[in-house]
């Protein structure tokens, strides 16, 4: 598991606020599994993350143990990654503090993110909402990562990222490596099935936008069936038509199947038989995680035993650059 074979690193971290979403699971923690083979594989459970949210602590505590199980029936090995629990890694704030002193303010007020939670949760802008991307620079350049998988929407927080390394570097000599965020192949953009102008989330207002990854198939089938679409009855893949493309690229991402290949097998047919063809695809995807995930959530000892395993190399890994950083800046 220790970078011994020059496989180069890959570092992510998904928060555990509530369940994981279809759009996180295509989107992102997918490829964690494919990328398992290819790549030295770090992953983090950031829940530090999640407190910029105000929390209710026996829901937090369950939403963390859920999501570890969750993510670990999607496929993550953890003999071949990385998978452990920020809040348990104490160099992570260590190194945010220490980042923050080296991050303008101007640069953490252009973060567009910082923009639309602050508007989202206008009763609660608080002070860890704007450092926010200081401790998820520091996650990264804790593991010397190579390669930090993104979303098209997280590009800003690899180039803050970069920015801080940078500056570091530049001072003090090399001390980070520079990490290139890249947008794997196979990540689908999920929209919402309500709004298929908005990104599938958690926090969406409307139940049936969200697909979770442990529904029962019966809410997944009526949760498709209830899909948004468009007038013309016609499964093709146009400007315009961000319903039918938005299930048309979980069909393709679920099946494998092309968008021409979608088109043909679905010409001449309505709306109804395609959304009960995607929502049955998903349903398949999903049955072998929710049966792995019950098993793992029951053995709760196993579980723990995987991620006090998996925090004790991840601290050791992370102290050999916090203490570098800490020597550098003059700290004795």
């Amino acid at each position: 598991m220790e970078n011994q074979t020059k496989k180069e690193v890959v570092f992510s971290a998904i928060q555990p606020s509530g369940t994981i979403t279809l759009g996180n699971y295509l989107g992102a923690v997918r490829n964690w599994v494919t990328m398992q083979n290819e790549y030295d594989c770090i992953y983090a459970l950031a829940d530090l993350h999640t407190i910029t949210v105000r929390q209710t602590p026996a829901v937090m505590r369950k939403n963390i143990i859920d999501a570890y199980a969750s993510i670990m029936a999607c496929g993550i090995d953890v003999e071949k990654s990385l998978f452990f629990i920020q809040s348990h890694v104490h160099t992570h704030a260590e190194l945010a503090w220490a980042l923050s002193c080296y991050t303008q303010f101007g640069e953490l007020s252009r973060m567009t993110q910082f923009k639309d939670k602050s508007a989202k949760h206008a009763d609660n802008i608080n002070a860890g909402l704007f450092t926010y991307p200081v401790l998820m620079a520091a996650d990264i350049l804790l593991y010397q990562a190579d390669k930090v998988p993104v979303g098209a929407d997280q590009k800003q927080h690899i180039e803050i990222t970069r920015n801080i390394a940078e500056r570091f570097n530049g001072i003090y000599g090399n001390v980070f490596k520079i990490p290139d965020g890249f947008i794997p192949k196979n990540g689908a953009r999920v929209m919402s099935l309500q709004d298929p102008t908005r990104k599938m989330s958690k926090s969406d207002e409307n139940v049936n936008g969200c697909v979770h990854l442990l529904d029962t198939p019966e809410v997944i089938m009526k949760k498709f069936k209830r899909a948004v679409t468009d007038s013309e009855a016609k499964v093709r893949y146009a400007e315009g038509k961000d319903g039918v493309n938005n299930l048309m690229a979980i069909y393709s991402a679920v099946t494998g199947l092309s968008y021409e290949q979608i088109e043909k097998d679905f010409d001449g047919k309505g709306y109804g038989d395609f959304k009960t063809a995607v929502g049955e695809a998903v349903v398949e995807e999903l049955r072998p995680i929710r049966e792995r995930y019950e098993k793992l959530v029951a053995d709760k000892a196993y579980l723990e035993s995987c991620y006090r395993k998996a925090d004790e190399i991840a601290l050791k890994i992370s102290s050999r650059t916090m203490g570098k950083v800490m020597k550098k800046i003059g700290f004795i």
